[in-house]
């Protein structure tokens, strides 16, 4: 395999499981619509007993639980709309 950095040569030898993070400035390196916002959200008690206990049965922290919720919800209101 040639030693010269191409993408091609780059994808080979990611593929092949070599770590390639050398070739990138990860100080600059963004995910576009994964950062993270924080947000208030009000709600009552009886719900948060609720959803603590189908994450507690989960083996889920509760904000993970929330968000698989949410992400399930507009996934399913997506495919509706389509």
């Amino acid at each position: 395999m040639s030693n010269k950095t191409t993408a091609e040569n780059l994808e080979k030898r990611f593929d092949q499981g070599e770590d390639v993070t050398d070739y990138f400035d990860l100080a600059k390196a963004s995910r576009p619509l994964l950062e993270k916002e924080r947000i208030n959200l009000d709600i009552p008690h009886w719900m948060i007993l609720k959803i603590d206990r189908v994450a507690r049965r989960k083996g889920l922290p509760r904000q993970a639980q929330i968000k698989e919720w949410l992400a399930q919800k507009l996934k399913e209101d997506e495919q509706s709309a389509a």
